[in-house]
């Protein structure tokens, strides 16, 4: 049903747990700057990325999710995460086309220039650390590489070479170097593309900005506009605060509803997709909103009373003249226009807009006729009266 009394979970904790973020401590540590780089995509990126997210909304218009829409589902965020890397991660086709490769060859180049500098890159993706190796190799940046492939036994040597030898500037590496790793010598860190979890991307900046940095850390964080990735920078720090309710001492945030998985994972595309949570509505408009509808009901309710009357007059006008007067009645019917007019004192009048005074006058006419014994054969003059008082009463209940 949800988390409730977190207040009362915190007071129980705080006696025995210890926290020490960097927060607390943030005097014992150089600071830290983040930068989040903007980058356009190419027109292939955007066309590629947005063919996967109409398959995330046809999944998610859904009445609900089984377990293959679930896998689908997670493809298909999967294949739009890649293509704001690049395209070559989704379709293997050669050269592939990525803007993010373009702007990490200039933030190389920054980097080449200054030979005190050494940076730690992740990505969450082997193939897209092969696509940046070609350009470390071209600017002559030497590197050491620690993915999920390299056995424990070789990386603490990877991690020794990076922190000792000068020569060796960059760290390439996947989440599989996101924790554990003592890397001070970085002083500077690129995110190519973003976790799911808040706590990783914590982590990953963690292994340079800790105990024993003396330098100021820059942390970039590449983010593709215009895709998944810009709207996943909210939903990691909607994860971050709903940690903290739980953990900080400090919160204030006693209650946290849990829905169903299905539901939990909609709503988190919602916001991926762009959608804003809908703002409390005021009660004027609320009432006014009520009130038109109100006024509507009551304009449809008035046409049915008068669409009644006319096809009862219409029955009745069938025989001697019928053409003429169906004529009229279908003229007069087709332009009739029914409104809800607000008089002083607030009372409301349901007035009815006649289309021109001969189509009016055709009508009464044809109504004498009727009254005075023209209708057709099959409806005697003495029907003809209770006819249209049954009519009436018909449309009088519509109305009502």
């Amino acid at each position: 049903m949800g988390f409730k009394k977190l207040d009362d979970l915190r007071e129980r904790l705080k006696p025995i747990l210890l926290r020490r973020t960097r927060e607390s401590v943030r005097l014992e540590l150089p600071p830290r700057t983040v930068e989040i780089v903007r980058i356009p995509p190419t027109d292939e990126q955007k066309t590629l990325h947005d063919a996967h997210m109409k398959t995330v909304a046809q999944i998610v218009r859904k009445p609900y999710l089984t377990e293959m829409d679930l896998l689908r589902l997670r493809m298909a965020l999967l294949m739009c995460r890649m293509a704001a890397d690049s395209t070559f991660l989704v379709d293997k086709q050669k050269p592939g086309w990525s803007t993010k490769l373009e702007r990490l060859g200039e933030i190389f180049d920054d980097i080449a220039a200054e030979p005190d500098r050494k940076v730690l890159l992740f990505s969450e993706w082997t193939t897209m650390l092969d696509l940046i190796e070609p350009l470390l190799k071209k600017r002559k940046l030497a590197f050491v590489r620690l993915d999920g492939s390299v056995p424990q036994k070789k990386r603490q040597a990877l991690v020794s070479q990076f922190q000792s030898d000068e020569g060796t500037r960059v760290f390439l590496t996947t989440n599989a170097g996101s924790s554990g790793l003592n890397l001070q010598a970085a002083n500077t860190v690129i995110n190519v593309d973003l976790p799911w979890n808040p706590a990783v991307l914590e982590q990953r900046i963690a292994r340079a900005h800790r105990m024993g940095q003396t330098r100021t850390v820059c942390v970039f964080v590449l983010v593709t506009e215009d895709t998944l990735e810009e709207s996943l920078l909210t939903t990691l720090s909607a994860k971050r605060e709903l940690a903290m309710a739980a953990l900080d001492p400090d919160s204030q945030v006693a209650d946290v509803d849990v829905r169903t998985q299905a539901d939990d994972i909609k709503a988190k595309l919602e916001v991926l997709l762009g959608s804003k949570p809908e703002a409390p509505v005021d009660e004027t408009v609320k009432e006014t909103a009520s009130r038109a509808t109100a006024n509507d009901r009551l304009a449809e309710a008035g046409s049915s009373f008068l669409r009644a009357a006319f096809d009862l007059v219409g029955e009745i006008a069938g025989g001697h003249g019928a053409g003429r007067h169906e004529a009229a009645l279908e003229e007069l019917r087709a332009t009739l226009d029914v409104k809800v007019v607000p008089e002083e004192h607030g009372k409301r009048r349901l007035s009815i807009a006649i289309p021109s005074r001969e189509a009016l006058s055709g009508l009464m006419r044809g109504l004498a006729r009727l009254l005075a014994g023209e209708s057709g054969d099959d409806v005697p003059r003495t029907e003809a009266p209770t006819k249209i008082s049954s009519g009436l009463r018909q449309g009088t209940r519509s109305l009502n």
